[in-house]
């Protein structure tokens, strides 16, 4: 199953940040691109990214790649969001995941967009589903699943590949850990008709009720790893506490700087 990409109908430019190309966008326009991959059958996906995946990706080329290939890295934290201030790009906002899902979801009731849930762990993916058909009415949700806590086979991937093209899916929402989520979307896109392949992580969590958001103060000002961290401290505290000084120290050396990407010639 090889199912060929469309190219990009806008360029839209990226802050180079430790050699991870985050796009220069808003909420708004990250809603509005997904809706015209959907309009005119083009096939992409979203990297909704932080500090945790440009500090993964100083140490895998490869997931570095997945990130800078995409048709979206939306900056889904607040360091990235001001480092693409500093770059110049001053009208770029944070496209937090959470957010991401629910515009998307409330653009679809009127475009019929159809959507697949896939991750988390069993039943966090039917209960996200059944919240957000309550939340927004007439939305199409064509199918949820919870994979195994593992690396898929290839054999197990096409699998994959085959239920979502099944369902008819317009987007599939993969809620996974980072780089897990990215490393699939990059073996998912050939093989999958859906227009949309979106990571967004913890997403499925919080709207599924499973844990706490922080408050919108905390997510505006940056500390919402600090939340993050008091919730779950055995997860998630070698993540912050390692990676962040090693971004602070790491953006000192390397500044951030603007960079145009090409669309790809059809």
């Amino acid at each position: 199953m090889d199912l060929k990409a469309g190219g990009r109908s806008a360029v839209i430019p990226r802050v180079d940040i430790l050699g991870v190309e985050v796009s220069a966008i808003d909420l708004d326009t990250a809603v509005e691109t997904i809706g015209n991959w959907i309009d005119s059958d083009q096939r992409e996906y979203v990297c909704v990214t932080g500090v945790h995946g440009v500090m993964e990706s100083l140490n895998d080329p490869g997931l570095k790649e997945i990130h800078n290939r995409s048709g979206l890295t939306t900056p889904d934290g607040m360091p990235l969001v001001w480092c693409s201030h500093f770059a110049g790009a001053k009208d770029t906002t944070r496209v937090y995941g959470p957010d991401l899902m629910l515009r998307v979801c409330a653009a679809s009731v009127e475009r019929d967009w159809r959507h697949f849930f896939y991750g988390s762990a069993p039943g966090t993916a039917d209960e996200l589903a059944r919240r957000v058909e309550r939340r927004f009415e007439g939305l199409d949700v064509v199918g949820t699943y919870s994979p195994p806590y593992r690396d898929l086979t290839e054999s197990e991937i096409e699998d994959v590949a085959q239920m979502l093209n099944d369902s008819d899916a317009d987007i599939v929402w993969i809620g996974l850990s980072t780089p897990k989520q990215e490393r699939l979307m990059d073996s998912l896109r050939p093989m999958v008709k859906a227009s949309a392949l979106i990571g967004v992580g913890a997403a499925f969590d919080i709207h599924a009720g499973n844990i706490k958001q922080a408050p919108q103060w905390m997510r505006g000002s940056g500390l919402e790893w600090l939340f993050r961290l008091t919730v779950e401290p055995r997860r998630l505290w070698r993540r912050y506490l390692r990676s962040n000084p090693r971004f602070v120290w790491s953006i000192l050396r390397n500044r951030p700087r603007m960079v145009l990407t090409e669309a790809p010639k059809d």
